[in-house]
């Protein structure tokens, strides 16, 4: 059992951050004890109203362009129109999977999934039902923002409840697939608003085992500055990282951020319970990074790097 809300709450309260860090790494160790740290190369692909017919060979040219980089899996997101039924979903997932079968489809998130549901009259069940059959793999939970209603600033999640993300999750772990979960902290929050997003999260694991990891990331610093917070520092995003290691013992992976946070903060993050640096293809702007730069700064922070697939299942010794 991961740490309770009051020890939570205490930690985020404390000023003690190497004391926390200390008891991140021990269960990170106890998790994973040999001593390796993954990363993946995946790439984003945004799909467009306009990307029919030929348009779906032109996203194929995208993910072809990703593939001969070395990547293995690729997150398709974009903005569901009316136009972009779930039958137009259908038809882009099978020609994908047909022109690229081994490449994995971590693609749409909850609140891309809704939408679909919604326009289409389907049950969230019937939908990812149908997606799944025609080639998604897995669901990115990106989308998350802050699980807990009383929290305003909610990004892309905004026309969506916290019930209505869980559902679409608890729905694909019952259909066997798997999802991933994030916090997005720095947004005005409260310490309890973040413990409350952790406690939906474990809640959900405990009754599905559907999440392979969880990422904890900062509102991007230029939104913050644009709705008048305050950007969150390196000190906090190690300690929220630690904390959500701690609270989530039931979630194999914990991610340590490249593109928020940068290399430097990315490599103390492996100290912090972070145990994956996620994808080296997917990071944007200032904190871009090879694979030879991520695999150097693991090795620096004493660690084996290791590539892995999206599903956290194949590693790549090389």
């Amino acid at each position: 059992m991961g740490i309770s809300r009051k020890e939570a709450l205490d930690c985020f309260a404390s000023d003690d951050l190497i004391g926390i860090g200390m008891e991140a790494d021990a269960l990170r160790r106890s998790l994973h004890p040999e001593g390796v740290v993954s990363y993946t190369i995946d790439g984003r692909v945004t799909y467009t109203e306009s990307a029919t017919g030929a348009g779906f060979d032109r996203l194929c040219e995208d993910i072809s362009s990703i593939v001969e980089l070395g990547g293995t899996g690729v997150m398709l997101q974009g903005e569901v129109t009316p136009a972009l039924t779930i039958s137009w979903f259908d038809g882009l997932f099978r020609r994908i999977k047909q022109r690229f079968p081994a490449v994995w489809l971590h693609s749409l998130s909850a609140t891309e999934i809704l939408a679909i549901s919604d326009q289409s009259g389907t049950t969230l069940h019937d939908t990812i039902t149908r997606l799944r059959d025609a080639g998604l793999d897995s669901i990115p939970g990106d989308d998350a923002g802050i699980l807990d209603d009383a929290v305003q600033n909610q990004g892309v999640r905004a026309k969506w409840t916290t019930a209505d993300w869980i559902a679409v999750h608890r729905a694909a772990h019952r259909l066997n697939v798997q999802t991933t979960a994030t916090m997005t902290f720095g947004s005005g929050e409260t310490m309890d608003h973040r413990v409350n997003h952790l406690e939906t999260v474990r809640q959900l694991q405990e009754e599905t085992g559907g999440f392979t990891s969880f990422t904890p990331w900062s509102f991007a610093p230029q939104v913050a500055a644009l709705q008048g917070f305050e950007e969150a520092t390196a000190v906090e995003y190690l300690k929220t990282l630690a904390i959500s290691r701690m609270y989530l013992d039931n979630i194999g992976n914990v991610q340590s951020n490249l593109e928020t946070q940068g290399l430097k903060v990315l490599q103390v993050g492996l100290r912090f319970g972070g145990n994956d640096v996620g994808s080296v293809l997917l990071a944007e702007g200032p904190n871009i990074a090879t694979e030879e730069q991520l695999r150097q700064v693991i090795r620096d922070a004493g660690f084996r790097p290791v590539q892995r697939d999206t599903a956290y299942r194949t590693m790549f010794l090389n």
